[in-house]
Parts: C-alpha cells; sequence; structure tokens
C-alpha cells in the first residue's frame, strides 16, 4: 500500500503463517481468508443452519483470524505506512518467538474464543510493546470513537486505559484470543454447545501454535474486511 493511500485503520495482530494449517482452520471456521482476500466454506454444525453460522461468525470474519496484540487504529496526521514498519521492524527484533500451548474453545465476554490456558510470559511482554510503542504513531480517538467503546460499559482503569493506548483491554487487561464468534446472547443452550464441541473439534489434533511473526491488517476504507498487508519475522 503506498503513501499516498493509506488505509482507513491498521491493526497489530498475531497471525499465523497464511500457509500454515492453523491460518487454514481458522479461515475456514470463519469463512474468508484475510491473506487470499476470498470466502470459504465454512464447517457444518448440528443444530445450526449455515446461514446462522454464518450471522454468528459475522463480525470475527471481518478482522480476519488473528489474536489483537495492537487493536485496530488510526494513523496520526502525518504518519504514514513506513513509519509504522519501522515500528514493527524494531519490536519483532526485540522479540523471540514462542509457542501457544492448549488452547480451548471457550466463552469470553459473551463471545466464543479460542484462548490458551497458561498464556506465556513473553505473549504479554509482546502485546504491551505493541501497544506502547507504537501509540506514538496512532490518532486520538475522537468522540464518536469513545462514546461507542463505552457502551460496553467501562470500568473507570480500563476508561482510563482507553483514553492512554486507544483500546480499553490492554496491558493488566489483556486477555489473549482467537474470537470465533460475534455476541451469542440469543443462542439457546443446546446450540451453545454445540457451537463449543464444534470449534473444539475443528482445532484438535493441531500442531503447537507458534507465535512467530507479527502482522498488520489494514481496513482499506470504513466497514471494509481487514486484509493481511505484511508480516514480520521475530528472532528465532
Amino acid at each position: 500500500m503506498s503513501e499516498k493511500r493509506l488505509p482507513h485503520r491498521v491493526a497489530i495482530y498475531a497471525a499465523p503463517d497464511p500457509h500454515s494449517v492453523w491460518w487454514k482452520r481458522g479461515s475456514e471456521w470463519l469463512g474468508r481468508c484475510a491473506a487470499r482476500l476470498c470466502a470459504l466454506p465454512q464447517p457444518s454444525i448440528e443444530g445450526l443452519s449455515a446461514e446462522r453460522f454464518a450471522q454468528l461468525t459475522a463480525d470475527p470474519r471481518r478482522y480476519g483470524w488473528h489474536a489483537t496484540l495492537k487493536a485496530p487504529f488510526r494513523l496520526a496526521p502525518g504518519v504514514g505506512m513506513a513509519a509504522l514498519r519501522e515500528g514493527l521492524t524494531a519490536i519483532a527484533r526485540d522479540h523471540r518467538s514462542f509457542v501457544l500451548e492448549d488452547l480451548q474453545a471457550e466463552s469470553l465476554g459473551g463471545f466464543l474464543a479460542l484462548r490458551p490456558t497458561a498464556p506465556p510470559a513473553p505473549l504479554g511482554l509482546l502485546a504491551n510493546d505493541c501497544v506502547q510503542r507504537l501509540q506514538p504513531l496512532a490518532a486520538r480517538l475522537g468522540e464518536a470513537e469513545l462514546a461507542r467503546r463505552r457502551r460496553a460499559p467501562l470500568a473507570p482503569e480500563e476508561d482510563a486505559l482507553m483514553l492512554a493506548w486507544g483500546y480499553p483491554w490492554v496491558l493488566d487487561r489483556f486477555q489473549c484470543h482467537f474470537s470465533l464468534t460475534s455476541a451469542l446472547d440469543e443462542l439457546a443452550g443446546e446450540q451453545l454447545v454445540q457451537i463449543q464441541r464444534a470449534a473444539a473439534e475443528h482445532f484438535a489434533n493441531l500442531p503447537p501454535l507458534r507465535i512467530d511473526r507479527l502482522s498488520i491488517f489494514v481496513e482499506a476504507s470504513p466497514g471494509a474486511d481487514f486484509a493481511l498487508l505484511d508480516q514480520w519475522m521475530l528472532a528465532p
């Protein structure tokens, strides 16, 4: 993407190699590949129609298969993609790759997510570094963005984190997760069981997930699907 055509927003994610089985399984679950920018057939789930499952995965499908390190943000005035790439190059150089083990499909804030049962220390250090070192490149949140975030609602500590870092769930509120669904509030009990069981089966028997790269995803225009733009390898 050229400096003259900046994306509406950028995000820094932990995402697997687009040629890996982890990327394939995650993208199939969501129904879209954010690298090839194409739709994918989703797994069938007992008790849920294909249309209903597509609705329940609409939000994470737009963002692509990932775990968030620095949530989507607008670049500050005068900041271009070259500065972001430079920042990511420096961060990647300062962190070693690590493995996420024992990922489990579980409820998180009303939606289903794949989460490590025991997040390793290097994960939190990497996320904190992305949040703090890249913040000078980010535009301040506008009133509309603040109001949208505050619909949650937020605890005072979370609101303070949002004002400082552009997102409420960072630093000591960070919870690593790969989103699997949108909110499941309206789903019946048995359907909840079925979709959680299907997720467990879909991601079973995979090798340990190695986090060995940082990824830039971009939202080209407001509301557009996020696309994988580039990746930086962490130190071996």
